[in-house]
């Protein structure tokens, strides 16, 4: 927002403070001051000069040499290509010497003629042309003063508000945080209360939890014309352009007071005006010309006969606004809930000075002092007469009330050093007032003070933090869970660091065309995927429902760039609209992982080996050392390979390889396999402690056995079936070999021989071959009577 130093002295005093002063009080204050802008005639050195002669210069025809007095005594040759003066004009002269605005004034020469200066516009020194061609001064301008001291300048701050400081988004609501900054008196407004009366005839309200306050002011006989020249310049000093008389008085008021009103021709309009909930696919065209197509969730004003004449709190419609003809108005002046502006706002991109402001929260009682305003000024400006008491319907809302400080706590946070006093003094600058009760009311303008540490902020910010001193508090903090879960992160990301891997961080937001790398824990049916309602593109319309699609677009990234060998994992959260809409089930946290290429780099001496599944089992496995880890074969949609990844006895994630299709599209040379974990599962099981062993002091035994199975029996099942086995003697197993034979010669083609590699140990003794022999028969036995399987 641009804030007019001299339209802000209008309101307050500041006290003779610079404009760097300025921006160093409020940017403290939390006010962000974005830029200085000096707005006016900027040097000393363009003065008025009087042209005494000019004649066509010899070697350019659309140009001339003036002699012109700058006061100086002598005559002063300028040459010069404007051709809207005659002699005996008074125009400014830039001097030698002249900056204007970073291109400094020489003397130099023009087609081989000397020119000492330069006669200018009213753009070049920093006003508003009127004319095209150089500034034509007042004929009664002394000749060799400063062109500045003939025209107010003015210097512009441009402030960046936070959201939630709307009060500070006018002229007035400046100067009362300029007032109580400075400590300064504000100067009172010059508004008269208008007489009201509740019309339900003349209007008619059906969405009150859009607009719960409505106001009309019927002006009859005004004359809609040109501004008078302190409206346009006031408008001007702000970057908004005149439009004509009515319409500029309404911007002057949303400016000086922070309430946005619109005018209607009232010749336009059928009695009653109704608030109501557009219809959907209704069109409204604004005054902005274009055609908006709008919802059920878009708050209309119109008549009787249906006609839109405006979107509420946003913008007013082109075929009931004012113009040259129009002789009789109605000022509206209204309350719109923010929720719904904003909503509107971003679902048209359609922003305006009102929605911007109402959708951060106006003040709801700050419509009819803003209605009082401008009725006054219109009436002034444009003549005519109010017909009548300005109709009402709906009430403001009561968004404020008592809020108690407490000074016990206001003394801990600021340690004692601002007093009681004149804590209460900054409260009542600030326009609240102390109660019988020992509360502190808050004014409507304030809605965002609502607690007791809302007013104690205030206090310190209107005091300076500077002023409170700094010290020491720390207290010991019991440990949390959260602290817990970021420490169990943080060793799952050393692991991974120890073995190769890089982390990712990728956006939260992906595009539909990347749900088909989706690896989510639990199948995705219709409707789960969460949309944005307003994506800000195409790539960013969908909450990701999976970490793997950012991993396998940042593995793409990588290809790219040749990358033979690629590790990437990334911890975050992923979202569905999962489980009845529970709010557990709608945002959980997963560790993501994606391997692909070279399993180590390449060497003279060997041929790299590529990576596979079992490299990434045992990366899993790596990171839950002692918890027995199972991949149980699952179809995953749109994955070639899919298993469940099973471990302590639960399903903690999904394992896939991508499809040999999508690994063509991302011109990948090798497989790229990905899992999912669930962070939550995954943190316990990797807590669990591993007690560290002594090396064995007795020698161990192996056996190696070849089961003749079915091919469809999953290697999975016959883990599970070693996993059950309680024989204290051993200790591990493997498999070791997998034999099949598709012809049928060597072995059934619906068969197959997988051989496991069993270990047996004792810790107190060295076993005897006995014993190594009635384990393992014990162990065979067990397996085939599990799966009911022989061996060869």
């Amino acid at each position: 927002m641009n804030v007019s130093l001299n339209w802000l002295a209008t309101h307050v005093d500041l006290k003779g403070k610079s404009p760097d002063e300025l921006d160093k009080l409020l940017t403290f204050a939390g006010v962000e001051v974005e830029g200085i802008e000096i707005k006016g005639v900027r040097s000393d050195k363009i003065v008025v000069a009087q042209i005494m002669e000019a004649v066509q210069h010899p070697n350019a025809d659309k140009l001339k040499v003036t002699q012109v007095d700058a006061g100086e005594g002598q005559l002063r040759q300028i040459v010069c290509g404007a051709r809207n003066y005659k002699v005996g004009d008074k125009v400014p002269c830039c001097l030698p010497g002249a900056d204007l605005g970073g291109f400094v004034i020489g003397e130099t020469k023009m087609r081989g003629v000397e020119s000492r200066g330069m006669l200018a516009a009213a753009s070049e020194i920093g006003l508003t042309d009127a004319e095209d061609g150089l500034m034509i001064l007042p004929a009664d301008a002394e000749i060799g003063k400063p062109v500045r001291e003939l025209f107010e300048s003015d210097i512009l701050l441009e402030v960046e508000v936070t959201p939630n400081r709307p009060d500070l988004l006018s002229h007035y609501g400046m100067a009362r945080e300029m007032a109580t900054l400075l400590e300064v008196p504000l100067h009172p407004l010059n508004i008269t209360a208008l007489e009201t009366r509740a019309s339900s005839d003349a209007i008619r309200i059906d969405s009150p939890e859009a607009c719960p306050f409505y106001t009309l002011t019927r002006i009859r006989g005004v004359k809609v014309s040109e501004s008078p020249a302190w409206l346009k310049a006031r408008l001007e000093s702000i970057g908004l352009r005149p439009i004509n008389n009515v319409v500029d008085v309404t911007n002057f008021v949303l400016h000086e007071l922070g309430h946005p009103l619109h005018a209607f021709d009232a010749a336009k309009v059928h009695s009653p005006i109704i608030v109501r909930q557009a219809a959907d696919g209704e069109s409204f065209i604004a005054l902005d010309g274009a055609t908006y197509p709008l919802t059920s969730d878009d708050c209309l004003i119109s008549d009787s006969s249906g006609a839109a004449l405006a979107l509420g709190g946003i913008m007013g419609g082109a075929e009931s606004g004012v113009t040259e003809a129009t002789t009789d108005i109605l000022l509206e002046a209204a309350y719109f809930t923010p929720s719904r502006i904003r909503r509107s706002s971003r679902r048209l991109a359609l922003s305006s000075d009102s929605s911007y402001r109402f959708e951060r929260g106006a003040n709801p009682e700050g419509a009819l002092p803003a209605a009082a305003l401008a009725i006054r000024l219109i009436l002034e400006i444009a003549g005519g007469n109010v017909e009548g008491d300005t109709l009402t319907a709906g009430n403001p809302p009561q968004l404020t009330g008592p809020v108690a400080l407490d000074l016990a706590k206001l003394d801990q946070l600021t340690g004692a050093s601002i007093s009681h006093q004149e804590a209460a003094t900054i409260l009542e600058r600030l326009g609240l007032t102390a109660t019988a009760d020992g509360l502190w009311q808050v004014p409507a303008f304030r809605a965002d003070l609502q607690r007791h540490i809302d007013l104690v902020e205030e206090i310190v910010r209107v005091k300076g933090l500077d002023a409170v001193p700094s010290r020491f508090q720390g207290t010991f903090v019991p440990s949390s869970a959260v602290d817990h879960d970021y420490d169990a992160d943080m060793r799952l990301r050393h692991r991974l660091a120890g073995l190769g891997f890089h982390e990712c961080q990728t956006i939260k937001l992906i595009a539909d065309a990347q749900l088909i790398d989706a690896l989510p824990l639990k199948p995705l049916q219709p409707g789960d995927s969460i949309r944005v309602a307003l994506p800000l593109s195409e790539d960013h319309a969908v909450l990701r429902p999976s970490l793997v699609p950012g991993l396998i677009a940042s593995a793409e990234r990588n290809l790219r760039q040749q990358a033979s060998s690629i590790r990437l994992f990334e911890m975050g959260r992923f979202f569905r609209n999962a489980g009845g809409g529970k709010a557990k089930d709608l945002e959980a946290e997963s560790l993501a992982l994606l391997i692909s290429g070279n399993r180590q780099p390449e060497s003279w001496t060997q041929k790299p080996a590529k990576a596979d599944l079992f490299d990434l089992k045992s990366i899993i496995q790596a990171l839950i050392p002692g918890v027995p880890l199972q991949l149980v074969p699952k179809e995953k949609a749109n994955f070639a390979l899919g298993a469940d990844i099973h471990a302590g006895g639960q399903n903690i994630g999904s394992f896939a390889m991508v499809s040999p299709a999508r690994q063509r599209e991302i011109d990948s040379p090798a497989p790229l396999f990905v899992a999912e974990l669930e962070l939550a599962k995954l943190r316990k099981l990797a807590a669990v402690s591993t007690d560290i062993a002594d090396l064995p002091q007795f020698p161990g035994s192996s056996r190696d056995v070849t089961f003749d199975a079915p091919a469809a029996l999953a290697n999975a099942e016959i883990e599970k079936a070693f996993g059950k086995l309680q024989q204290p003697l051993l200790v591990s197993f493997e498999c070791v070999d997998l034999f099949t034979d598709p012809s049928g010669e060597k072995l059934a083609a619906d068969r197959k021989a997988i051989t496991y590699r069993l270990h047996y140990r004792a810790a107190d003794r060295t076993l005897t071959a006995n014993e190594v022999d009635t384990a393992h028969q014990q162990a065979l036995a067990f397996i085939t009577q599990q799966l009911g399987i022989g061996c060869r």
